[in-house]
C-alpha cells in the first residue's frame, strides 16, 4: 500500500449536489439491496431502474458482475477483497450520489460489518438498505448461471451460502422475500418506500 498522499485537496465545484436534486425534481442516495446469489437482488434492481427512468428519475444501477468486469477486475472473492470490491463501490456511489442521481446497488455483501462500513461511507441518510430474503434452496433452484452447481462440485471456493456465510442484516429498512411476491409487488413496495421517505 503506498503512502497516503496529503498534498491532495476536495475540490468544491460550482454546482451543487443540492442544486442538482432541485433541477431533477428528486433527492439522490444509495438503495442498496443485499442477499444471497440468485435472491434477486439484480433482477429487482434492474426493473426499478427501468419504472423510475421511464417517470423521469435520474438513475443508475451497480451490478456486482458488471462492476467485476471493469472497475474491479483485479480483485478476487476473500474476505480482504470483498471488502475491497465493496469499498470502492461505494465511494463510486457516493460520487454518483453528489451527481444527483438514485443509485441502485445490488452486491450479495454478505458480512454485516462490510455492510456497515458502505453505509458510513455514503452516509445513513443517504442509505436505504434491502435485504432480499430467499432461502437458500430457493435460490439454488433459480441458479440460472450455474454457480451453486459449480460450488457444490468444489469448482468454486467461497461461494456465499454453500461454503461462505451470508450474515442476515438485523435492521435493514426493508425485506422482500422474493419467493413469496412477484418482481411488479416488490418493485412497487421498493418505490411506494422511497416515494414515503421522499425521495421523489
Amino acid at each position: 500500500m503506498k503512502d497516503k498522499n496529503n498534498n491532495i485537496v476536495w475540490f468544491d465545484g460550482f454546482v451543487k449536489r443540492e442544486d442538482r436534486n432541485r433541477v431533477y425534481g428528486h433527492k439522490s442516495g444509495v438503495v442498496w439491496f443485499t442477499g444471497l446469489p440468485s435472491s434477486g437482488k439484480s433482477t429487482i434492481a434492474h426493473t426499478l431502474e427501468k419504472v423510475l427512468f421511464e417517470k423521469g428519475i435520474k438513475v443508475y444501477v451497480f451490478d456486482g458482475d458488471n462492476i467485476r468486469h471493469g472497475l474491479n477486475s483485479d480483485l478476487g472473492f476473500s474476505s480482504e477483497d470483498r471488502k475491497e470490491n465493496l469499498r470502492r463501490i461505494a465511494e463510486v456511489a457516493k460520487l454518483f450520489v453528489d451527481a444527483g442521481l438514485i443509485v441502485l446497488c445490488a452486491f450479495v455483501s454478505p458480512h454485516k460489518k462490510d455492510r456497515e462500513f458502505i453505509k458510513q461511507i455514503i452516509g445513513r441518510e443517504d442509505f436505504i438498505e434491502v435485504y432480499m430474503k430467499c432461502p437458500v434452496e430457493v435460490c439454488e433452484k433459480r441458479d440460472p448461471k450455474g454457480m451453486y452447481k459449480k460450488a457444490r462440485e468444489g469448482l468454486i471456493k467461497e461461494y456465499t451460502g454453500i461454503s461462505a456465510p451470508y450474515e442476515e442484516p438485523e435492521n435493514p429498512d426493508l425485506i422482500i422475500e422474493s419467493h413469496k411476491i412477484s418482481i411488479e409487488k416488490a418493485v412497487q413496495e421498493i418505490y411506494n418506500y422511497l416515494k414515503i421517505k421522499g425521495w421523489f
